[in-house]
């Protein structure tokens, strides 16, 4: 099932949400993807790491839930499709020699699920690379967000809808499903915003918006709001913010 707090505006992205794809560079180079190769990205958005997979010769499908980020992807040139890694099996596009993941596996909630279905996807010895959020992401901004739509009456989940695992939780279930040589670690990542708070808080989280019911007219002030409640925490000395990001990076083996 597609989790509803996980929504995408492309425009919106690719004005403010420029960072994440281009600090993907770290874990592509730990894909090392090959010329003839076949890989499958779990999640790839509007397909901006996709395209660079590709560039370096390899044949390269794309999966996302969102058919507006598909389209986005598709723009690119990137050979991509509307697909919930959840509920589907992903083996039917074929044997993969890699997987690839950046920034999307924390909002799919039945990790399970995802991993059985990567774990079958690819061929005997195939890698599965990538990054996610991880325990302790986003905490000051998260905190910020929920306190200040509760103050003004909306209710909200008990646990924000999105999976930051740690380490040994990680590597526990990727052991259960099948992989071996598992590697994990966390990294404190403080990234600058230079929109600010408030773009990101409408940008990043205009699905959580959505799951609380808060109007379009309120929004703008919600953002502006949560600002206010993070800048202690997040404003730097020269004036600007930054995100308590957290990003769990791992890379791992199917048995040959």
């Amino acid at each position: 099932m597609v989790n509803t707090a996980s929504r995408w505006s492309p425009a919106d992205y690719a004005q403010n949400a420029a960072f994440v794809p281009a600090l993907g560079d770290a874990v592509l180079q730990m894909l090392a993807p090959r010329p003839g190769e076949l890989i499958l990205d779990v999640g790839c958005g509007d397909g901006a790491l996709t395209a660079r997979i590709a560039a370096a010769g390899a044949r390269v499908i794309g999966l996302d839930s969102s058919p507006e980020m598909v389209e986005a992807a598709r723009a690119r040139g990137v050979d991509a499709f509307v697909a919930d890694a959840e509920a589907m099996e992903l083996e039917r596009f074929g044997q993969f020699d890699a997987v690839f993941s950046n920034a999307a596996l924390h909002w799919m909630l039945d990790p399970d699920a995802v991993a059985s279905g990567i774990f079958r996807a690819l061929r005997g010895g195939g890698r599965f690379v990538g990054e996610m959020g991880g325990a302790g992401n986003l905490a000051t901004l998260r905190r910020a967000l929920r306190e200040e739509l509760t103050a003004r009456g909306y209710a909200m989940p008990e646990q924000d809808p999105a999976w930051y695992a740690g380490v040994e939780d990680f590597t526990r279930l990727y052991c259960l499903a099948g992989f071996d040589d598992i590697r994990a670690e966390l990294i404190e990542r403080p990234t600058p915003l230079p929109g600010g708070i408030a773009i990101w808080v409408k940008t990043f989280r205009a699905g959580l918006m959505d799951v609380a019911m808060v109007p379009d007219w309120e929004r703008d002030d919600v953002a502006v709001a949560v600002e206010a409640r993070a800048a202690p925490a997040l404003r730097t000395a020269d004036g600007t913010f930054c995100a308590d990001y957290v990003r769990l990076r791992f890379a791992m083996r199917k048995p040959g």
